[in-house]
């Protein structure tokens, strides 16, 4: 249904250009939108047109006009004025609530196609025939983009965005829960993922200038045929997911430069556990003080590079490995050999997903 604001815009620009009245009213004689300031006095009439076959008829002074949605009777119209064009502005009022009735309902035909789309509740033959109806290309390059907003119902943000890439038509912002905003962008075939990681920081920023709110933007990788979007999307969910636990630093996340931190996502909670019991003898990295926590963070900051670590910890070289060695015999594990220390980053990251996975519980 058209929104009674753009109904109101649309027949207040046509009376400035023909200085002709216009009302658009329900078929129960309710005024949405009009130029007359005695439009309820006319409820009965309209009632009356309604049961009428006419398309057009004159009543009480009024041109009254029927508006149609596929033979369904939506919207009434009424035209007054002194100029004998009466009749042909009420006929083009009703041509462009026709093909905005048109445009709305085709757009929300589109915008309920991507959301189906993403959450894979299409067959892979539906997904073509209704892509073909909607008039969207089905072998192009695309990508999923999730904006992660603060609040819940970010009106602000979402019209933002939509600012950002409404232009571009053949780009969908969509929604499917109440934080997150969906942009399925279309690419050039030279767009590459740095070009996404670019969008991603613009949208960041607009965001932050534009609606004042800090959001988290993640992506999944590049389709090239429709069927796939929903995997981009999928691929962008755990994105986003995988950024919080290990990245939470980072306000953009691509699917694509997870790293170790995707695989130990997909790890069952019994087999983490088991893990961190057989690395630490039943201890924790919890069980760390804050001075050995920081260093070990920055040892691997800096590729295991111990003049380095030792510098910008601004403390000897010598306590530096004396703190290693000392790590070394309560864990068994000696940061400056490369496996070694492969087996505790991996440990450490393991007890970050398990920390977030509990808090999710409670």
């Amino acid at each position: 249904m058209i929104s009674n604001q753009i109904l109101q815009n649309t027949i207040e620009g046509l009376k400035a250009i023909t200085r002709i009245d216009l009302c658009v009213m329900d078929t129960e004689g309710k005024a949405l939108a009009t130029t007359i300031s005695d439009a309820d006095e006319y409820e009965s009439a309209v009632l009356v047109f309604v049961d009428s076959p006419a398309d057009s008829q004159v009543l009480q002074g009024y041109q009254f006009f029927k508006v149609f949605d596929e033979h369904q009777l939506e919207y009434i119209i009424l035209a007054k004025g002194d100029s004998e064009d009466v009749y042909m502005v009420g006929k083009i009022a009703s041509f462009q609530i026709q093909n905005l009735l048109v445009a709305y309902k085709e757009r929300y035909d589109k915008d309920n196609f991507i959301k189906n789309l993403l959450l894979d509740n299409l067959l892979l033959v539906d997904i073509y025939n209704r892509a073909k109806k909607l008039h969207i290309d089905t072998d192009v390059r695309r990508v999923v983009f999730i904006i992660e907003t603060k609040n819940e119902k970010d009106v602000n943000a979402l019209e933002t965005v939509r600012g950002l890439f409404s232009a571009k038509t053949k780009d969908f912002i969509t929604a499917v829960d109440e934080k997150n905003i969906i942009l399925v962008k279309e690419l050039k075939q030279t767009e590459t993922y740095e070009d996404m990681t670019k969008t991603a920081k613009v949208i960041v920023d607009m965001l932050n200038t534009e609606a004042m709110t800090q959001v988290h933007v993640a992506f999944g990788t590049i389709v090239n045929e429709i069927r796939d979007v929903s995997r981009s999307y999928k691929e962008a969910k755990m994105a986003l997911d995988v950024g919080k636990i290990f990245y939470s630093g980072r306000n953009v996340i691509a699917y694509s430069n997870l790293g170790i931190g995707r695989l130990i996502y997909q790890l069952p909670m019994p087999l983490c556990k088991m893990f961190i019991k057989e690395i630490f003898e039943g201890k924790s990295p919890d069980d760390f003080d804050e001075e050995t926590l920081t260093t070990i963070n920055k040892f691997f900051e800096n590729n295991l590079n111990v003049s380095e670590t030792s510098r910008q910890l601004y403390i000897h070289r010598n306590t530096l490995v004396y703190r290693l060695d000392k790590l070394q015999k309560s864990t068994n594990l000696d940061l400056r050999v490369f496996e070694d220390a492969i087996t505790f980053k991996i440990a450490l990251m393991v007890v970050k997903y398990m920390k977030y996975m509990e808090n999710l519980e409670y």
